[in-house]
């Protein structure tokens, strides 16, 4: 039987690290957070009143097993003049399925049959939430979008509203044996996923490892300056009784050209993996060189030698 791997997460980070996962013999599930407010997203959620779509639909092409024609047609975006401006077929999709069948998970669930997904993607919940932030500086700053624009340290990120997770997300996480918190938006992507009690309370009852998949670069207003351990430090403290156990990262080196790149054009830079740090904090370290050029000019995760990482553990921990 295949060990059980359940990813909290969400957009670029995780879809990269789950086409790398799911050529591996592991049952794979990805919990989405739901609260992106921005864009195409930040619309359809308004005028239809629905949980976030478009991290799922990110998560949902890079999990499909068919023609890769499939996941270049659901991240189409469209250029017009129309009010289809700015919008993805992906997202239009979501939206619909929702609508007819009544839920988002159970549109999911459709459209998941039709691309032959590796796998099972949940949202957090089927609530429209709202996540809120309190910066070091004492402001409030409502909405994801927002928050991610501040440009100022967060201090606390909670919910507007406490949202109603769903059982099947509560249930994955019980059963699992291994829980990644994955590479992305620190803040707006995974931790938002361990601001609720019952998804908290669901960890602390597995017996799953739990693994962190570190992020290769800083990300601006959320992480500046932050080394592989201030990361895991964060995660810890939202989690429960039960920490980060163990983390991936990349020590690979990255080209000056990228650096300045990333940092130019993106004001990021390379997470250093501070190693005794982790170890201090009783936190085995994973590392080795993931460093890899795709075919867009972007710098990211080789998601293939990366998943070998993660399964290699797996396999070889007790669990």
């Amino acid at each position: 039987m295949n060990k059980k791997v359940v990813i909290l997460g969400g957009g670029t980070g995780t879809s990269t690290l789950v086409k790398g996962l799911k050529q591996f013999p592991v049952d794979i599930t990805v919990v989405v957070s739901v609260c992106d407010d921005g864009k195409s997203t930040g619309k359809l959620r308004k005028e239809f009143d629905i949980p976030a779509v478009g991290d799922l639909r990110r998560v949902i092409a890079s999990m499909s097993e068919t023609e890769p024609l499939f996941e270049k047609l659901l991240e189409y975006r469209f250029n017009t003049t129309s009010d289809l401006n700015g919008h993805t077929v992906g997202n239009l999709l979501l939206t619909a399925l929702c609508n007819i069948t009544g839920n988002m998970s159970d549109g999911i669930e459709s459209l998941s049959k039709v691309l032959n997904l590796k796998g099972q993607v949940l949202p957090l919940t089927e609530d429209n939430v709202i996540l809120m932030a309190k910066m070091s500086d004492g402001t409030i700053v409502e909405g994801e979008h927002n928050i991610t624009e501040a440009n100022k340290k967060i201090k606390k990120l909670y919910y507007k509203k406490e949202p109603v997770i769903t059982k099947k997300v509560l249930d994955s996480i019980k059963n699992a044996d291994l829980i990644i918190l994955s590479m992305g938006s620190l803040y707006t992507s995974v931790i938002c996923n361990l601001i609720s009690k019952d998804i908290i309370s669901a960890i602390d009852k597995s017996k799953a490892k739990i693994m962190y998949v570190c992020n290769m670069f800083t990300q601006p207003g959320e992480t500046d300056d932050f080394k592989a351990s201030d990361h895991v430090k964060a995660l810890n403290a939202y989690l429960g009784k039960r920490k980060v156990q163990t983390v991936i990262a990349n020590d690979g080196k990255i080209s000056k050209e990228y650096e300045k790149k990333y940092h130019r054009e993106e004001q990021k830079d390379a997470v250093i993996l501070d190693k005794d740090e982790l170890n201090k904090m009783n936190v085995k370290t994973i590392h080795d060189n993931f460093v890899k050029v795709y075919d867009d000019n972007t710098l990211k995760h080789d998601a293939i030698k990366l998943s070998l990482k993660i399964f290699e553990e797996l396999i070889n921990s007790t669990f």
